[in-house]
């Protein structure tokens, strides 16, 4: 496997960034944004065609661990492997692994900022982010893998949809579900549990799974789906060939639960108000039934939550060894800048380098050659936005000061003034000095291929000229404080103040909207944080109760192709920024409706260099409209201890998913010469749902 020597970024760190300073003379003038500064330690993907990753098919013989063997299926406990298998299980080929088949054992050892709230998922409910969702749950399709396929030969992978047609007018999209998996308690998978997950959580307007994506409209305007037998859905769209759909179908928006247990607590087969349905799972359920390679058997609050090897998972590899190689994941509770430290001590294995705050002293410890983890930077991919709620019709019920900051939201002249008042290269230079930040006025991420310099409008930063536009916007400082103040009779004239929404559980996004508040003040608009944890800030985005917010970028200005829908507010809950009220419909702005007809087009396009065009025309109005307002863009790292093998060469930690589910943990072995003895539960498999702890 080839390993990145950190060493080099070291020494291209003390490289200057003259590439990427900006002109004074006329800066109030849109133009291109800069050069990004050469990055030497972006990792190289080796590409591979499509189909070499996986297929579907029976084998001769099944294997598992000899402890499961002589401890569960000798004793009567366990069925055989093959009896828990399907008909024709997931099989990962050989050739696509970059270490080849594995051997069992080891554990893989998280850390993470987040809290569980519990396991209904379906529901709204966070298992605590860091990979654990992606551990338990199985979606029709899969894309996260696709990072190392080549544009012109992506298409979603099949999952719990082993496979799918068209009809002949491309209105109809028949599924074939794996046929005889089973969930990790041994119930039998099958078109109930997706008609559950539909009809039950996407459709009913009561709940809101978790990702932000499983709306209705997320998968067409009138879209339906129907059950033809146990093992085959039917989805009729009222569009032809709408193969975006299938991006939409993965992670996170089409991941069903278990309708065996889920169902019974549903307030339409039960008494149960929503509340008491969603959190009718809390963090101390043990043993919840999940499609995934491992279950949740231990949580411990604010210490720690543990997973052990599903025994029904149906994946397997070419030597029919049941999948996962990994008896075990444990996940630390402690904080995000936390995951980064130990990841490099060797105290833990996987970290997603995301916060640059710890990029320079990573990379110091992972050149010293006794270093247990390895390093390597992917693309920038990513990038922080500066989010405006555009809503003036009643999304989150504002009071009479947040009805008239969105209704300045909404004004050109005003975006114009904040992000011509923002000085990104200190903004980036905050975070880290070197190489690593570039400068994002917003839009698609620069790392994706869909990406045009061109087409992208920049506002460099020129506080003289920010001022003029907010003196155009109608905004004067009539009391001499400093702050401008709303026009006469409206919010009662007083100082123009907005609440910046922020996720709390980050560094980085503290650091990035501390410096929005600083620079806003130089321009003359005061901005309060709102600082919430992981969850709470959540609600308050999908809910409307926000002026402005600093948002990570999600999958679809890294990927474009998946969670597109989300680009634009082409229905009441697509957009992060722009939603509908309860009773009530969009107020899109002109230059959103472009953009709506550009993203309606881009979904049914089957012609790439269509696509490739029509992506230009989004770029260029999200940019010079400000759809959204780029602070800073960046690469991140992977950081994975040097004992596990088969992950992929050049993983970047973020694009159609997070690396969690890019390098394919399933597929992941340490050597046994290698491994430790990590494990909590050694030689124990889920109990039954609801009971306590693993099983001996």
């Amino acid at each position: 496997m080839r390993h990145f020597r950190p060493i080099s970024i070291l020494a291209a760190m003390t490289i200057a960034t003259s590439a990427i300073a900006m002109s004074a003379a006329h800066a109030s003038e849109p133009t291109v944004p800069p050069v990004p500064p050469v990055f030497p330690a972006e990792g190289k993907i080796k590409y591979v065609p499509r189909d070499s990753i996986l297929e579907f098919k029976a084998l001769p013989e099944y294997h598992e661990p000899d402890w499961v063997t002589e401890k569960f299926v000798k004793t009567g406990k366990l069925p055989p492997v093959k009896d828990r298998l399907p008909k024709e299980p997931l099989v990962f080929k050989t050739g696509n692994m970059p270490d080849g088949i594995g051997v069992y054992g080891d554990t893989l050892r998280h850390v993470i900022g987040g809290r569980p709230e519990g396991w209904n998922y379906g529901a709204g409910q966070t298992q605590g982010w860091g990979g654990i969702d992606i551990a338990l749950s199985e979606c029709l399709t899969r894309t996260a893998p696709l990072f190392q396929v080549e544009a012109k030969d992506t298409e979603p992978l099949p999952n719990l949809a082993k496979g799918w047609e068209w009809s002949p007018d491309g209105h109809k999209l028949t599924m074939h579900l794996i046929e005889g998996a089973k969930w990790s308690d041994g119930v039998p998978f099958n078109a109930d549990d997706i008609m559950f997950y539909w009809e039950d959580e996407v459709i009913d307007p009561n709940v809101s799974p978790l990702g932000g994506g499983a709306s209705p409209e997320a998968f067409g305007e009138g879209t339906t789906l129907r059950k033809v037998d146990d093992y085959t859905i039917e989805w009729t769209f009222k569009d032809a060939f709408p193969k975006q759909y299938l991006y939409t179908m993965a992670y996170p928006n089409f991941c069903p639960g278990p309708s065996h247990i889920l169902k019974p607590q549903h307030p339409k087969y039960s008494k149960n108000t929503y509340n008491q349905f969603k959190n009718a799972f809390p963090p101390e359920f043990m043993n919840m039934p999940v499609m995934g390679g491992w279950v949740p058997v231990e949580y411990r609050s604010d210490d720690i939550i543990v997973l052990r090897r599903n025994p029904y998972y149906w994946k397997v590899d070419e030597k029919g060894n049941q999948l996962p190689y990994l008896n075990e994941l444990d996940y630390k509770l402690s904080t995000w800048a936390d995951r980064d430290v130990q990841a490099v001590a060797g105290s833990g294995d996987l970290s997603n380098l995301e916060q640059p705050e710890n990029f320079v002293a990573s990379l110091k410890r992972a050149a010293q050659p006794d270093a247990p983890a390895r390093l390597a930077f992917g693309p920038r991919l990513i990038g922080y936005n500066l989010q405006m709620n555009f809503s003036a019709n009643g999304w989150g019920a504002p009071d009479a000061r947040g009805q008239a900051v969105r209704e300045l939201n909404r004004n050109e002249d005003f975006r114009k003034a904040v992000t011509m008042a923002l000085d990104r290269k200190a903004i980036g230079d905050s975070l880290v000095k070197g190489p690593f930040t570039a400068i994002y006025p917003g839009g698609l991420s620069s790392g994706t291929s869909f990406y045009d310099r061109a087409s992208t409008v920049y506002y460099p930063f020129d506080l003289t000229g920010a001022k003029a536009e907010l003196a155009k916007a109608g905004l004067k400082d009539t009391d001499g404080d400093g702050i401008v103040n709303f026009p006469a009779g409206t919010a009662g004239g007083k100082n123009v103040e907005i609440t910046l929404l922020i996720n709390n559980d980050y560094t980085t996004d503290k650091s990035l909207a501390e410096g929005v508040v600083g620079q806003m003040e130089k321009l003359g608009i005061r901005v309060i944080i709102n600082a919430l944890d992981g969850p709470k800030r959540d609600d308050a985005n999908y809910s409307g109760r926000f002026d402005w917010m600093v948002r990570r970028n999600s999958t679809e200005l890294a990927s474009v192709v998946q969670n597109t829908e989300q680009l634009a507010p082409i229905g009441p809950r697509t957009s992060w920024n722009h939603r509908a009220p309860e009773s009530g419909e969009l107020d899109l702005m002109p230059f959103e409706k472009e953009m709506v007809g550009v993203v309606n087009k881009f979904t049914t396009s089957k012609d790439n260099d269509e696509r490739v065009a029509l992506m230009k025309q989004y770029q260029k109005l999200s940019t010079e409209h400000l759809y959204n307002i780029g602070l800073t863009e960046y690469p991140g790292a992977l950081i994975i201890n040097k004992r596990f093998s088969n992950v992929p060469p050049g993983t970047p930690i973020f694009m159609f998913n997070w690396a969690e589910d890019s390098i394919i943990r399933e597929r992941m072995w340490v050597a046994a010469d290698k491994q430790g003895k990590y494990e909590l539960f050694p030689q124990q498999l889920p109990g039954a749902p609801g009971s306590a702890g693993p099983i001996k």
